[in-house]
């Protein structure tokens, strides 16, 4: 995957409970342990080959307009979903999110 668009690494945000809840994370004053994170995390949904590094470039290249620095990215499989649709078996497709952590005092507000 190298020198891929990196558009092609990450495909989107992925927008959750879970995931706007490690976003807000930062801005927590109702428990001083989740007020002890100063690094934001946001989460993506990106290429199932593509690897922490390759994200981590890529976020920053797309990003590069708010001067963002990746400090980790922690990836997860999700595998495909069995679902029942009219009566038929089917499979919801699989995919890899990326949770990436950018230095104290970042932030991407357009996410």
């Amino acid at each position: 995957m190298a020198n891929k668009d990196p558009y092609h690494v990450v495909k989107g945000p992925h927008v959750t409970e879970k995931s706007v809840m490690l976003q807000g994370l930062k801005n927590a004053t109702s428990n001083r342990s989740l007020a002890a994170c100063e690094s934001p995390k946001y989460v993506f949904i990106v290429d199932r080959k593509a690897n922490k590094q390759e994200i981590a470039r890529a976020v920053e290249e797309i990003y590069s307009e708010k001067n963002i620095k990746v400090v980790a990215v922690n990836t997860i499989n999700v595998k495909p979903k069995a679902r029942r649709v009219r009566g038929r078996m089917g499979n919801k497709p699989g995919f890899k999110k990326a949770v990436v952590t950018l230095e104290a005092g970042d932030n991407l507000d357009n996410v």
